[in-house]
């Protein structure tokens, strides 16, 4: 009988310790205290910048531990970290990768280590790969392109030149990543429509402010060389239209006039070229995704299932078409106020 009873506490004690070596966080107490580690792509843009503030502070906001990294543009460097992560053994990983492949090995092991993932931002490109995160929080990027498109058509319409040779040049952003890879497309879908819409040029800037200057320049040297002058700048951020407006303005020319200039982001310092006129429209793309992480984690950690996928609304900013096309776009003037990043 003793050893009969020592049998049945020992299978106990294993039932108890099986169950506990399940997803770190499903039906847990929604209240306990939480480690999460954050791993962050870099810091090279205003908007990078308010992403990293608005998720940290939500998650210390929470009552939470935050374990950040910033990887600087590196995806060893974010690989590291997030297996730094699971040695750590914190609750959540919230997770920005910074391009779409490469992810396969990491991932299963955090998804072997039962650690529930969070992935905001950009997206990842690997087989199953809704298994390996809780939800993901973002933009609808290939949709910022598309508007991005329609914009330009609409501002040519309106000022009669939609029937005109228009030469494009492209800033792309971190090539691989999935802003870069569904911007590009949207935007490219949508002029592809009108065969007298040219992209003449187009190469990556890094989302970088100075690496959109420097091949803004490369650019307008290109152009002038060949006799093909640029009417409008496609830049896949804000960050790098910016770097774009000094280029050209360093060469004589008159941004937001003499050529066009259309970013995606939403950022402070886009408003405010929109406003002094060098800028002409930005599309946003919201960073604040920090109240939502906090959402889907404390919804995921009482039991509950959220969303797969979360989408912030595609919004456009200008100070010439808002008046025209009061449905499709957004004044300046009226939101720059509200521009906390």
């Amino acid at each position: 009988m003793k050893k009969l009873l020592a049998i049945l506490l020992t299978l106990a004690l294993v039932f108890v310790m099986v169950a506990a070596c399940g997803d770190n966080a499903a039906n847990d107490d929604p209240n306990r205290p939480l480690t999460i580690g954050f791993s962050q792509i870099g810091s090279e843009s205003d908007w990078r910048v308010g992403n990293t503030v608005s998720v940290s502070e939500a998650i210390e906001g929470a009552g939470w531990t935050l374990v950040f990294n910033d990887a600087n543009q590196v995806q060893e460097n974010q690989i590291r970290a997030i297996r730094d992560f699971i040695t750590q053994g914190v609750d959540y990983i919230v997770f920005g990768p910074i391009v779409e492949t490469g992810w396969d090995s990491v991932l299963q092991e955090v998804k072997d280590a039962g650690i529930p993932l969070v992935m905001i931002d950009r997206t990842i490109d690997m087989p199953n790969q809704e298994d390996y995160y809780v939800t993901w929080i973002t933009n609808n990027f290939e949709h910022e392109g598309i508007a991005a498109g329609n914009w330009l058509i609409d501002y040519l319409t309106h000022t009669g030149r939609i029937n005109d040779d228009i030469n494009i040049v492209e800033l792309q952003g971190t090539v691989g990543s999935g802003p870069q890879i569904q911007r590009l497309a949207g935007f490219h879908a949508t002029v592809g429509a009108h065969s007298n819409l040219r992209i003449t040029q187009s190469e990556t800037g890094n989302f970088e402010t100075e690496m959109g200057k420097t091949v803004m320049e490369a650019f307008l040297t290109k152009a002038a060389a060949d006799g093909d002058p640029i009417d409008v700048v496609y830049a896949h951020n804000d960050g790098m239209a910016l770097g774009a407006i000094q280029a050209i303005k360093e060469a004589g020319l008159t941004p937001g006039e003499d050529i066009i200039i259309i970013g995606i982001d939403a950022v402070a310092l886009a408003f405010e070229a929109i406003l002094a006129g060098d800028m002409n429209v930005t599309v946003e793309c919201s960073p604040l995704m920090g109240p939502t992480v906090v959402d889907v984690i404390q919804q995921h950690v009482a039991g509950g299932t959220p969303p797969k996928t979360i989408f912030n609304n595609v919004r456009v900013f200008d100070e010439t078409l808002y008046s025209v096309f009061p449905d499709r776009y957004l004044k300046a003037g009226d939101d720059v106020a509200n521009r906390v990043y």
